[in-house]
């Protein structure tokens, strides 16, 4: 706790103290608004935005280390835990690395992929991911031909073995490392709204973009609230061209490969 204390204190530029009694009395179950207008002397005055932007933190950081401890264990029971992956967890400040740290221990839901792994294409996927072989692939996938499992043309078996490809790719950690960075920084945040006459807090997002590392911490906060009450709609705006670019770089051998 005392973790998240600090954090909070240092992100949001305010005392320790100021954090510790507010969240004491958010744990004694008082509402924002309440403790905005009746405990300003317990808060040293914090502002409302002030306090709604502590209160999301606390919650998502609260989060962090329960989603740490269940991917913790959940890696622990599967006899697969080692002290890079755990010293990995330890050090994730986001959510987002968590479960990145997590991908590859984590039961699949069904999926294209997991379909066309059942159908007998993996085989398949890894002839095309290596770029080995000289014979046509069509050629290649009759062999994976198989009415049985629902492969019932060269095209099929092909769109299977792609899936695999796609997903194996997608989970790789160095490409989702490196697409997060072009991201972050030249990617934009966009914010949008339905009705562009209601009186909300949130009117300057109405219409909004900005670089996703220059955007401070106080926004994102505001636009995540937004968003949840369904005032605003927010979409994230990658640099895709660049993303496939890397991608390709590094995947593809051959420009003429099979």
């Amino acid at each position: 706790m005392e973790k998240i204390i600090s954090i909070i204190a240092n992100e949001l530029a305010i005392k320790v103290k100021q954090v510790e009694d507010t969240i004491k009395l958010i744990d004694e179950g008082n509402t924002i608004p309440f403790i905005a207008r009746y405990r300003k002397e317990v808060t040293g005055g914090l502002s409302d935005e002030v306090l709604r932007n502590l209160n999301d933190r606390l919650t998502y950081l609260r989060n962090l280390e329960k989603r740490k401890e269940e991917v913790t264990n959940s890696i622990e029971e599967q006899g697969k835990m080692t002290e890079e992956i755990a010293k990995a967890i330890e050090n994730a400040i986001t959510l987002a690395e968590v479960e990145d740290i997590y991908r590859p221990y984590k039961q699949k839901k069904k999926t294209r992929a997991t379909v066309a792994k059942a159908r007998g294409l993996e085989p398949l996927s890894i002839i095309i991911y290596m770029q080995k072989e000289i014979k046509d692939i069509y050629e290649i996938a009759k062999e994976y031909i198989n009415p049985e499992k629902e492969v019932n043309s060269e095209e099929e078996a092909i769109q299977g073995a792609l899936d695999i490809i796609a997903e194996n790719i997608s989970d790789e950690p160095k490409y989702r490392k490196q697409i997060k960075r072009l991201c972050y920084r030249e990617g934009f945040i966009r914010t949008k709204t339905d009705d562009e006459e209601a009186k909300t807090n949130y009117e300057m997002y109405y219409d909004y973009q900005e670089k996703i590392n220059q955007i401070p911490s106080h926004r994102i906060l505001a636009i995540n609230r937004g968003e949840k009450e369904e005032v605003l709609k927010v979409k994230l705006e990658k640099p895709e061209e660049k993303i496939i670019d890397y991608i390709e770089r590094d995947v593809i051998i051959r420009k003429k490969s099979i």
